[in-house]
């Protein structure tokens, strides 16, 4: 059986493989990339995110990947850009010019982040300045965008406002809060910040899917009382927020940034599936758990990935009612990325395939659909940015 590392001790030896790659990999173009996000607008058109070298870059892509424009560097921050285990720039595009893009970067040496916007109104052509998504002196962190199909947009991050004002008073308050906004005009402006929960952790991202009925359906890292850091649950609409519900009794008590977050997706009948990472007294490792009352229940957690692995990253995305879920597994000398499929909702699932490996560095491995194949969208040092198909849609 290999050896597995505490996930702490993984997640720092890839951090600082990263590190070592930036150093020799010089440049802020793709080939030097540590995350890349990317997004199929409307009209077809592959939108590709990344951050290198300290700075921001966009490029486009109209054959699915095999080759990109030009890349447009958006912003250069040099090592103050955030480029932790979770953080990852966010784009969002709409068929009449509109794109949108989101990134952090720390203000100080205490990890204070700021989350600053870009908006195109000319279909890429033209960026605005970057501005701060929030007027205030708190730090904000790990932005998670996506586009409603009425084109508005919606944004969630880790918001440390109330930490702040706590400690401002003379008081101590553990980790952040989960903050969102909506954009009525393709991210140009954003309506006033709203918390959906005071208490998440501070360091990991979050999981965000639309809901059929229009509203949002969000996942995170929450602290629940006794300084328990399990999953939660919510659903927004732009008028308010659902109420907080628990996905599992992992009980995972610990006051360590994790650099690990969940992942959600909704299915056409309103199924919300969740995957997550934990290290709790009742269960460690990756697991999977689905519920057709939004929330309110979860079915029991069942494990993702081999038992003689270290199993990472997982991500998961919903068409109709097909499920697909990717995840990462180290075996000591490789990362590879496996996928299992649902064609029923999540009630059955296929077995494992493996869709690549690499033996270098590695970002998150995502999934995306353009309205008729999902594909895999995966970074990594030794070959690059891959956009795999996996399948048609139903």
């Amino acid at each position: 059986m290999v050896p597995k590392p505490s996930f702490a001790q993984m997640d720092h030896l890839s951090h600082m493989m990263a590190t070592t790659k930036s150093v020799t990999c010089v440049g802020n173009g793709l080939d030097c990339a540590n995350a890349a996000t990317p997004f199929f607008s409307g009209d077809g058109k592959l939108w590709l995110a990344w951050t290198a070298g300290g700075a921001v870059a966009l490029a486009q892509s109209l054959d699915s990947g095999k080759t990109f424009s030009q890349p447009k560097i958006l912003a250069e921050h040099g090592k103050s850009l955030d480029v932790g285990a979770d953080a990852r720039p966010q784009i969002q595009a709409d068929q009449v010019g509109n794109v949108f893009l989101a990134y952090s970067f720390f203000k100080d040496t205490s990890w204070n982040a700021q989350i600053n916007t870009l908006h195109s109104s000319d279909g890429g052509k033209t960026f605005s300045t970057p501005k701060s998504l929030v007027n205030d002196g708190a730090s904000q962190r790990f932005p998670y965008a996506v586009m409603r199909p009425d084109g508005s947009i919606f944004i969630a991050w880790i918001d440390k406002s109330l930490v702040a004002q706590a400690k401002a008073a003379g008081n101590q308050r553990l980790g952040g809060s989960i903050a969102y906004s909506f954009s009525r005009d393709g991210g140009n402006t954003f309506a006033p910040e709203k918390i959906a929960n005071e208490s998440s952790c501070e360091c990991c991202r979050i999981g965000v899917s639309s809901d059929p009925q229009g509203g949002i359906a969000i996942v995170y890292r929450a602290i629940f009382p006794g300084g328990i850091r399990d999953h939660a649950t919510q659903i927004i609409f732009p008028e308010n927020a659902s109420k907080v519900e628990r996905v599992s009794q992992d009980e995972w008590k610990t006051d360590a940034c994790p650099h690990h977050g969940p992942t959600i997706a909704v299915s056409s009948s309103r199924k919300m599936h969740v995957a997550w990472f934990t290290q709790g007294a009742a269960r460690s490792g990756v697991f999977y758990v689905n519920s057709s009352n939004q929330g309110k229940t979860y079915s029991k957690p069942s494990r993702i990935g081999s038992p003689d692995a270290n199993v990472s990253r997982p991500y998961l995305l919903a068409f109709g009612r097909s499920v697909w879920l990717v995840w990462k597994e180290f075996d000591g000398q490789k990362t590879s990325v496996f996928l299992k499929q649902s064609t029923d909702d999540g009630v059955t699932w296929s077995k494992p395939s493996l869709l690549s490996s690499t033996t270098g560095y590695s970002d998150h491995p995502l999934l995306i659909n353009d309205g008729t194949k999902i594909y895999l969208s995966w970074l990594t040092r030794e070959d690059g940015y891959q956009l795999i198909p996996l399948n048609s849609t139903p």
